[in-house]
């Protein structure tokens, strides 16, 4: 189980009274504005709310209905806003964002780098033609480089450098520059802060607002038809066919021209403007494939069925009109008739439907507009619109952003009388999206409609809104309108109501007159709204269509002919009236119209009557009705009757059976269409008016059954449908406050129903969020009830009238029995009369929740609201009311959630947020009505209910506590919301309380931590609710700032050193002022006190011991950048001053990181020089592993080091269980930068004067690692990092998706991505999985840090992300120049001063090494210069290790391609060499130093540019000459000296530049360099250490490890002329073992050099340790190359220096090695590979020097004869050229008279390592034959007249040795032939040598184990199977037949003979071999065998029984030299 220490918190300062003793006005300037918050700072503002219409829109009338009254008032009272005014500047609202970064760092100066400049050197072309040879003398001559050094250029000089400047002038100017243009804000150069640990960022809710779609504009330009003879009106419509749903109110059109409108005068009035509206803007909330826009088309009624009056349409042509001329006129006068007529009424005629998908895909999506309105919307909008757009099907349904279509609609489809209604048209709809379409076979009318279809701007202008009202802007009333369409969205919109909105709309559905008797066919319905039963009080509500009056008091629906049961599809829109009362009604009358003109016969005639009553029991009537149909007029006070009822003697269509459908759709911001709601309403109408009895629908009300109904009408509110709650959320919580904060008086009795009130509001906003969860932001909270709190929400008005004095919650059943207590001391720290602090944690909670009082009398305030004063708005006023019974409503919204149970209190818990938020507008909304926002904090709240405040924060922290493991999404929201209302009661409350109620959580969460089975999730939520209030505008101040950045006086006694975090700093000498600035003390975390917390919290968790998941480390380390950011940003801190004073704050923060050293990630680990810890340590980090060693950490830890437990070298980094990642490590250091760079200088300078100098070491080491952290990369790596990005940017962007989509959550995602960062990767455990899920903050995705990328980045982008890193570098740099400078200050009074320059120092040199810019070098150089010029002993009497790294670095920026680097750079040197002269008269020590130096950089430096360097040597040169000071000596002599012998070395440089691609060449100019130094040790040493580097970059081992011992050989060498150490080897004598070639590294005799001379022999390396340094490389290199046997020869020497120091752990592990290496010689299964041998000859004038030499080459094991031919024919003919070079085929001597001598010639011949005979008795092992090799074999067939083969008896053979200078391996791969030795073989001598080999195979196949028969069966084939010419027989027969003349030839006839004879006995061995191994499947095969076997033995049988009688005539002595073919005995020929 995770444990964490967690300390005490500490008990805060008591703010309040510590700012009373101190008051902010004694301040000076910066400080005064950090002490106090501002006088302004909370201000309530009243915000008026936008109207978008001209007109108000709501009723004017005098006397309205309560309903109305109300809705009235939500609708257009100002919203009231309590706005705290500097909160912008918190981080919660302004967050630190990457974008924000990018703004901040603009305008940054460009930093020059060397990395970044393009490299200068001669061109290749240039090189390659030069010479491949090297002069004959390695060095140049001196007259020659004095020569080109005297003509070449200096850089310019420094001013006033050789001048003498006091010291402490000198720092002050240094400081000075340094100070010039540096870039205030540290972290702006930084990233920002990790955006998924942003907990505390909110956005401000947006103002409510009436709810829109995506809005389309439509407008119709032109209808057309074939004939023209009568007016048509149009009509449009959304359709969605999917939700079978009209999802818009109709748009009237009139497109008639002039003409046409003219024949309907007769009947219409003036038409009003808004009715000539041909534009409209419908709007789309749910966007689909499935919407249509439905074109309908109407014309004036005639006779005729539709059918008929279509013909003329359908028939007729425009071309044809001189045609029909007579047929058109009869038509026109027809049509003109019928409009006199029957103008009045309309018939269907027909539709057409436009699919609305193919617009938006066909015109092609705009993704411009769509980025406009992403960025326009807010990030739920843009949430929503995503997810609409990728709901499945529906990705291109996206109507706001689509190209602007013009389309002509041409076909129509006739209406069919039969077939109008809604549910035919989607039928009809369907049928449309079907390719074979039942409407494309039918006849359609043809007519051209032009309309336009595109997205609708932003705000348009002359646009009526539904109800008319003129929205803005309109510049001018008398321009035609467009009409804004009312939605009627296909799912429930949830959005409360904003506007004031009262429209009905009718619609008669189907009439069913089938049974009604008489002329009843061409049926018109007409419809009045009655305000009465008169026909007078016909009220003009219903809107006119299309060129008509704006209302009209009836309106017909259209008429279908002869048809006695017509189905309708009008609509009629009503606008209800303000008053509605029973007396209110729809009349529907319907006529029989008369469509052919007869005498006496009326044009129309009534014949049924039928009503819908508007209100019933008070609400409003809706629904669809199927009513009856009176056949006469309705009798009198029908009205309030519905017609269902039976009247008396009246007469009734089809006995009184519903007949007329009709629909009634209220779209009403006033009228509630819930019974839930409507009746809490209504019921507190009737109370309002207190006139009882009351008739509510079936009860009758009194007062007595009031309080019962209104109980039950609260309590019901939980089954109101969730659209309606929404709808009307303003109004009802407004309503429900009310009673919670006045309780209504019943009969004179005070109800309290507060209870149930807030019961209400728990389960409604619990209902809300249930429902709309997808909306909520990352805190949980929904956006439009967090907009009512903030905008709406308003206190309950109060009214003035006799008090009446009564117990609210002190009814004795209000409180739960535990907390009838007295009332004990609240526990503000303010309180002055606290009485005994708490014995125990658990106690402390304990009281804190047991504080309540009961008696609550005295909270009933009286006096507080006094209304009509000049703050009466910010109350609702309420019409009525006689007493004044408020309770204020944040205490007894308090009290309430405090004495809560069970239920409730759940469901407030999930919905803390909403509760917390509503208190605390309250409260200030109170204290600025009672103006008391600027009274002391103590007197504004009363202390009960501050009681209750930390009563409710007290079971709050509980609840977090004890439920974080199994409600952890409710836990985690809770935590947060806890954390905000703790954040806005420090604005409010007292401020120590509020610390109080912080310190109250600690303790709550620390109780629980050691229990706890998963602590790490808790200390993950302390740490984002002490980020939240952290976040708060006035951190600093609530943190008060010291008084003055000087160390203070402790603000109080100071604690016992236990309670001191990081009390390893605490040392008895400090100063306690100074250490309680700078340590986490209790008196420190007292006065800083939320300071305090993060730093505790930081330092907690990155204690070694704790396990800090890394996680944690993360979320506390992003927490306190975040701060940081904050304050950079912050402009109230923008000058130094008030940085010091913030920076304060931080100052323990040095400790902190200083005590996590060990655990941070090891930047250092990519430079080769590991100077980093070298103050405690030397060099015995690990050099391999990313973590710090645990030998460091025991350093660091102060443990003494020789016995610190040393870590195993294979030890891996994940061992080490606190290691912080690279991000988490940076992120410290740039926070540890901020606080250095804003620090007081004075304060860390007292500071850094009484730390000991292990500490100050480890300061050092920290700025180290800063140095190595922020290393400028170089915009190449930019370069590379961005399309890495990119890359991983995809993969992002598609688990984007997937959450979006729904298929993994939020949570899980982040959970994911967290796993995925932590450095366990998959392997982790089971426990650290649920650790992670529990605790890894569910951040909203919109918040993760995904920088989605479409594309990689621009070039622009990565030149910026260059130059901003470039410019962190800088700074950071700086910031460590500066803290070196305040260090070096305190080195006078340091005890241990040499550690700490040296430490300085150190960091200096890793400063100038990490790719600095010139900007810092010219700094650092200054730095440099002043700290020699202090302390010169440091680098001259001392240590010379630093002496050698300082002349490295200056010499490597001498030669920088950057001319202010290398004027800075050459100066350091030249006062170098001034300084250590004026010590002693001479510089030996940097004459030594730089010239090895050079040595060095020349060797290893690839871009090293000697161009530049010769510059800065002039420079010196010039220096020198120039120098007033040192004339009379001869310092200027030995400069030159030096500065030309460094040049001499420069021009080999440029030699090993020509040969950098020929590794041979550049080997031996290296070697020959390194001969040059034969007397002087340091630099020959460092040659070969430079070699060694060549060697090991090739993969050459054997050649790297040769260099070292031959270094290892001459420090041996000048170690044994010192001192005579028996343990230590007596020279290079002792190393022969290891190779013979060692004995060259002989000590040049003493005359000529004394090691102790200054400056000699003065290296690290010369030294016990650096000979053990070196012995043990070389070990490593020979196990790299297989070579295990030498290594145990190095162990040889190395065994006795360990044994004679004791070092027993040394020991054990090199035996260890030495095991493991005699293990691999012994367990060796195939051969080793060491190497193969080549002869190259070099031939021709253009190889210069090289010409008609002869090399052996080394090269790789299995290199392949073509392989070298074609690498090195490849690199001489890229050199000079393809045709010039040609490599010899074979291996005879070359004739140079016959080679072309323009040509460059190669030879090339494999050879073999030879040994004499003697020699293979000592060389046994393969090691042995491959090792210490210096002669080489190679054999050349030959005959006599040029051929190489000929006939047996013509065939010769050369064998040529050669000898080497040294043996291989060496510390060359190629070396030269010294001696050249040819011998040649006879015939005769030629055939020995072949039987011998053959017999020689036949032994070994036969005696082969394990036995192979293949192999075996091979052998014998070529031995007894010859068919072949030249097979055993053949040469038996050429040489054995005769004996030869020549008496010398009788020893090799012989010979022959006794080799056959033995061939025949291997035959025969061989075969009986075979036998016992073949199966039956091969005897024959054998039987054959051994017939050819008989065979050849019987024809040699003669050859071989012949003997020479010469040779046995007597006997001979015998020879010494067995071997006939020892060189002795034969003929010889010199080579």
């Amino acid at each position: 189980c995770l444990l964490l220490p967690l300390s005490e918190v500490v008990e805060p300062v008591d703010f309040e009274e510590y700012l009373a003793a101190h008051p902010p006005e004694v301040e000076p300037g910066p400080l005064r504005d950090l002490i106090e918050f501002p006088a302004d700072d909370v201000e309530v503002i009243r915000e008026p709310r936008e109207c978008r219409t001209l007109e108000p829109g709501v009723p004017s009338e005098e006397k309205l209905d309560a309903r109305v009254r109300d809705a009235v008032q939500v609708y257009t009272e100002d919203w009231l806003v309590v706005r705290r005014k500097y909160q912008q500047l918190s981080t919660t609202y302004s967050p630190i964002t990457a974008e924000r970064q990018r703004q901040r760092q603009r305008g940054l100066p460009l930093q020059v780098f060397e990395l970044d400049e393009p490299p200068t050197s001669s061109g290749p072309d240039e090189l390659k033609c030069r010479s491949a040879s090297l002069d004959d003398t390695p060095r140049g001559s001196w007259a020659s480089s004095i020569f080109d050094l005297k003509n070449s250029a200096a850089d310019p000089r420094l001013p006033a450098l050789l001048e003498c400047t006091a010291l402490e002038e000198l720092d002050r100017s240094n400081e000075d520059l340094r100070k010039e243009n540096r870039h205030p804000e540290l972290l702006a150069l930084f990233p920002a802060p990790e955006e998924d640990e942003a907990v505390e960022r909110c956005s401000l809710p947006e103002v409510p607002r009436e709810h829109f779609g995506q809005r389309i504009l439509v407008k119709c330009l032109s209808l057309k038809f074939e004939i023209e003879i009568e007016p048509i009106f149009g009509m449009l419509a959304l359709y969605d066919v999917k939700e079978r749903k009209k999802i818009s109110e109709n748009f009237y059109f009139d497109l008639n021209p002039e003409v046409m409108k003219g024949l309907l005068r007769v009947h219409g009035t003036h038409p009003a403007i808004s009715t000539l509206a041909r534009s409209a803007i419908f709007s789309i909330t749910y966007p689909s494939p499935d919407i249509f826009l439905v074109i309908k088309l109407e014309k004036v009624l005639q006779q005729g069925d539709i059918g008929e009056c279509c013909e003329s349409y359908m028939g007729m042509k425009e071309t044809d009109a001189p045609k029909n001329k007579e047929k058109l006129e009869k038509l026109r006068g027809a049509a003109e008739e019928f409009c006199s007529r029957l103008g009045q009424y309309r018939m269907p005629f027909a539709w057409t439907a436009i699919h609305l998908l193919n617009i938006v895909s066909g015109a092609g999506s705009l993704e411009r507009d769509d980025a406009e309105s992403e960025r326009r919307g807010t990030w739920n909008e843009r949430k929503r619109r995503t997810l609409e757009r990728m709901s499945a099907g529906e990705e291109l349904c996206s109507f706001g952003s689509f190209r602007p279509a013009t389309l002509t609609v041409t076909n129509f489809f006739k209406q069919e009388g039969d077939r109008l209604s809604d549910e035919d048209l989607y039928k009809f709809l369907a049928d449309m999206r079907r390719p074979s379409s039942v409407l494309r076979r039918l006849r359609p009318i043809t007519a051209q409609l032009k309309i336009d279809i595109s997205p609708a701007p932003e705000s348009p202008h002359y646009c009526l809104s539904p109800e008319l009202l003129h929205v803005k802007p309109y510049p001018d009333p008398r321009v035609r309108p467009t009409k804004e369409i009312l939605e009627f969205p296909a799912r429930e919109v949830y959005v409360p109501y904003t506007t004031y909105r009262n429209l009905l709309y009718v619609y008669p559905r189907s009439l069913n007159f089938s049974s009604r008797q008489g002329s009843v066919r061409n049926i018109a319905v007409k419809l009045q709204f009655m305000a009465g039963e008169d026909p007078s009080q016909a009220l003009p509500v219903i809107f006119g269509k299309s060129s008509c009056s704006e209302f009209a008091k009836e309106a017909y629906t259209a008429v279908v002919y002869h048809n006695k049961c017509p189905e309708f599809y009008e609509e009629f829109k009503l606008c209800v009236p303000p008053a509605l009362t029973d007396k209110h009604h729809l009349l529907f009358t319907f006529y029989h119209v008369s469509c052919q003109q007869k005498k006496n016969m009326p044009l129309e005639t009534p014949v049924g009557y039928t009503w819908v009553p508007l209100l019933q029991h008070g609400c409003l009537r809706t629904g669809l009705f199927c009513l009856p149909v009176s056949v006469e007029k309705p009798p009198p006070s029908y009205s309030v009757l519905t017609p269902d009822v039976q009247l008396p003697g009246m007469k009734w269509v089809d006995n009184h059976k519903g007949v007329f459908n009709v629909q009634l759709l209220a779209v009403s911001s006033v009228h509630m269409q819930d019974p839930a709601l409507d009746k809490f309403f209504t019921l507190g109408h009737v109370l309002e008016k207190s006139n009882f009895p009351v008739r509510l629908r079936d009860v009758v009300l009194t007062e007595s059954s009031m309080e019962g109904e209104l109980r039950a009408s609260v309590a019901g509110l939980r089954a109101a449908g969730l659209g309606s709650l929404l709808a009307h959320s303003h109004q009802l919580l407004d309503k429900l406050l009310l009673l919670i904060a006045r309780p209504p008086v019943i009969a004179g009795q005070i109800v309290n129903l507060g209870r149930a009130a807030f019961e209400a509001i728990a389960v409604m906003v619990n209902q809300i969020h249930r429902g709309l969860e997808a909306s909520q932001d990352q805190h949980g909270r929904h956006p439009l009830l967090a907009a009512y709190v903030y905008f709406a929400f308003r206190l309950p008005p109060t009214e003035p009238g006799g008090a009446i004095q009564c117990a609210t919650l002190s009814r004795a059943t209000g409180r739960p029995a535990n907390l009838n207590l007295s009332r004990s001391k609240t526990i503000s720290n303010s309180n002055p009369d606290l009485a005994s602090t708490p014995g125990s944690p658990d106690e402390e909670v304990q009281r804190i929740l047991g504080s309540k009082g009961i008696d609550r009398s005295h909270s009933w305030v009286n006096s507080a609201y006094a209304p009509g004063g000049p703050k009466a708005v910010l109350r609702r006023n309420s019409p009525s009311s006689s007493a004044d019974l408020k309770q204020l409503l944040h205490e007894e919204l308090a009290l309430q959630w405090v004495v809560s149970t069970s239920a409730v209190r759940e469901a407030v818990l999930r919905q803390a947020w909403f509760f917390f938020q509503l208190m605390v507008k309250s409260m200030a909304l109170h204290l600025h009505l009672a103006g008391k926002l600027e009274a002391p904090r103590r007197l504004r709240f009363p202390s009960c209910f501050v009681d209750d405040v930390a009563a409710l924060v007290g079971s709050v922290s509980a609840e977090i506590a004890s439920r974080y493991q199994k409600d952890g999404e409710l836990v985690e929201r809770l935590n947060s919301s806890l954390a905000f209302f703790l954040n806005d009661l420090l604005s409010l409350m007292d401020r120590g309380f509020v610390f109080g109620l912080i310190r109250s959580y600690y303790k709550q969460i620390g109780n629980r931590l050691p229990s706890a089975q998963n602590p790490s999730s808790l200390v993950a939520l302390r740490m984002d609710f002490l980020r939240i209030i952290c976040s708060h505008e006035h951190y600093v101040s609530l943190n008060l700032p010291w008084r003055s950045p000087s160390p203070p006086a402790s603000p109080s006694p100071s604690v016992s050193s236990a309670t001191s975090q990081g009390s390893a700093f605490s040392s008895p000498a400090q100063d306690p002022r100074v250490a309680g600035m700078f340590e986490l003390s209790a008196p420190f975390r007292r006065q800083h006190f939320l300071a305090g917390l993060v730093l505790t919290e930081l330092a907690l968790i990155l204690e070694p011991d704790a396990e800090g998941v890394f996680f944690l480390h993360k979320k506390t380390i992003s927490a306190l950048h975040n701060l940081l950011c904050s304050h950079d940003a912050d402009a109230r801190y923008a000058t130094p001053a008030a940085r010091a004073h913030v920076a304060q704050l931080y100052l323990p923060l040095i400790g902190i990181v200083m005590d996590t050293l060990p655990q941070l990630y090891d930047f250092t680990e990519n430079h080769s020089s590991r100077g980093r810890l070298g103050t405690l340590l030397g060099d015995e980090g690990d050099a391999d592993s990313g973590t710090i060693s645990q030998s460091v950490a025991m350093a660091i830890a102060g443990a003494p080091l020789p016995h610190a437990p040393r870590a195993s070298s294979f030890q891996t980094p994940a061992a080490v269980s606190g290691t912080l990642s690279a991000e988490a490590s940076r992120t410290l250091l740039a926070c540890l930068l901020w606080v250095l760079k804003n620090g007081d200088a004075g304060a860390l300078h007292s500071w850094f004067a009484e730390l000991p100098p292990l500490h100050v070491g480890r300061l050092l080491d920290l700025l180290y690692l800063c140095v190595a952290c922020f290393e400028y990369k170089g915009r190449k790596a930019c370069e590379r990092s961005s399309s890495m990005a990119f890359k991983k940017s995809l993969d992002m962007k598609a688990r984007l998706e997937e959450a979006i989509l729904g298929t993994i959550g939020a949570r899980q995602e982040m959970v994911r991505r967290s796993r995925e960062r932590s450095p366990l990767g998959s392997q982790e455990s089971v426990r650290w999985r649920k650790n992670l899920t529990h605790c890894c903050r569910a951040g909203h995705w919109c918040q993760a840090r995904l920088t989605l990328r479409s594309a990689p980045r621009s070039k622009e982008e990565v030149e910026q992300e260059a130059l901003v890193e470039g410019n962190m570098a800088t700074e950071a740099n700086l910031v460590v120049l500066d803290t070196l400078e305040i260090i070096v200050q305190t080195v006078p009074l340091a005890e241990g001063r040499e550690s700490v320059l040296d430490g300085v120092l150190r960091v200096l040199l890793h400063g100038m090494a990490c790719a600095p810019s010139a900007l810092f070098l010219q700094h650092c150089f200054a730095s440099q210069r002043a700290l020699v010029s202090k302390f010169p002993e440091m680098l001259f009497e001392e240590d010379t290790e630093l002496c050698a790294d300082l002349c490295l670095r200056l010499l490597r920026h001498c030669s920088s391609r950057v001319a202010a680097i290398r004027a800075h750079a050459s100066a350091s040197l030249y006062l170098l060499m001034r300084q250590n002269f004026e010590i002693g008269h001479n510089f030996a020590r940097v004459k030594m130093q730089v010239t090895m130096s050079l040595s060095s950089l020349v060797g290893t430096s690839p871009n090293f540019n000697e161009e530049h360097l010769r510059r800065s040597l002039k420079t010196i040169l010039t220096y020198a000459e120039e120098d007033a000071g040192l004339r009379d000596s001869t310092f200027a002599e030995q400069v030159q000296d030096l500065v030309f012998n460094l040049h001499m070395i420069l021009t080999d440089t440029v030699k090993m530049k020509e040969h950098q691609e020929d590794p041979e060449m550049l080997i031996d100019l290296m070697y020959r360099i390194a001969k040059g130094y034969q007397n002087s040790p340091d630099l020959r040493l460092t040659w070969l250490q430079n070699m060694a580097a060549k060697h090991a970059s090739q993969g050459n081992h054997a050649e790297a490890a040769q260099c070292l011992v031959h270094a290892a050989a001459l420090v041996a060498e000048y170690l044994s002329m010192l001192e005579d150490c028996r343990h230590l080897p007596v020279g290079c004598v002792s190393f022969q073992g290891i190779s013979s070639n060692v004995l060259e590294e002989s000590a040049v005799s003493d005359d000529v050099l004394a090691p102790d001379e200054e400056g000699i022999c003065s290296g690290k390396f010369f030294t016990e340790l650096g000979l053990v340094g070196l012995l043990e490389q070389a070990a490593t290199f020979f196990t790299m190359g297989g070579m295990y046997e030498a290594v145990n020869e190095v162990y040889k020497v190395l065994i006795p220096i360990h044994e004679a120091n004791r070092e027993f752990k040394k020991l054990a592990v090199l035996h260890g090695k030495l095991q493991e290496a005699f293990n691999r010689i012994s367990s060796q299964v195939s051969p080793r590979m060491f190497g193969t041998y080549f002869r190259v000859g070099f031939y021709g004038s253009r190889f210069g020097d090289l010409d008609e030499q002869e090399f052996v080459y080394k090269e790789p094991s299995i290199t392949k004869l073509a392989e070298i031919s074609h690498r090195l024919e490849e690199f001489y003919a890229e050199r000079f050229g393809d045709d010039l070079v040609e490599i010899i085929k074979d291996s005879n001597p070359v004739d140079k008279a016959r080679l072309d001598p323009n040509k460059a010639y190669i030879q090339l011949t494999y050879v073999e390592p030879f040994f004499d005979t003697y020699e293979l008795k000592d060389r046994v092992t393969y090691f042995e034959k491959n090792y210490d090799l210096r002669t080489f074999l190679f054999c050349t067939p030959f005959t006599l007249d040029g051929r190489a083969h000929g006939e047996l008896h013509e065939q010769r053979k050369r064998k040529t040795l050669l000898t080497t200078s040294h043996a291989f391996p060496y510390i060359k791969t190629r070396l030269p032939v010294i001696h050249k030795e040819e011998i040649i073989l006879t015939p005769m001598e030629v055939a020995i040598e072949d039987m011998q080999k053959k017999t020689q195979e036949l032994a070994f196949a036969t005696h082969q184990d394990p036995a192979d028969a293949k192999m075996l069966q091979m052998v014998l084939q070529g031995c007894v199977g010859t068919t072949v010419n030249q097979g055993p027989l053949e040469v038996a027969q050429v040489f054995l037949a005769e004996i030869p003349d020549d008496p010398k030839l009788y020893r090799h006839h012989n010979k022959l003979r006794l080799c056959f004879k033995d061939f025949t006995k291997r035959c025969e061995d061989a075969l009986r071999k075979n036998k016992a191994l073949i199966g039956p499947d091969q005897r024959e095969y054998h039987r054959e065998l051994e017939r050819n076997y008989q065979r050849l033995r019987e024809s040699l049988q003669p050859l071989l029984s012949r003997r020479i009688p010469q040779l046995y005539a007597r006997l001979v002595p015998r020879s010494t030299h067995r071997n006939s073919l020892n060189r002795s005995s034969l003929r010889k020929l010199e080579g």
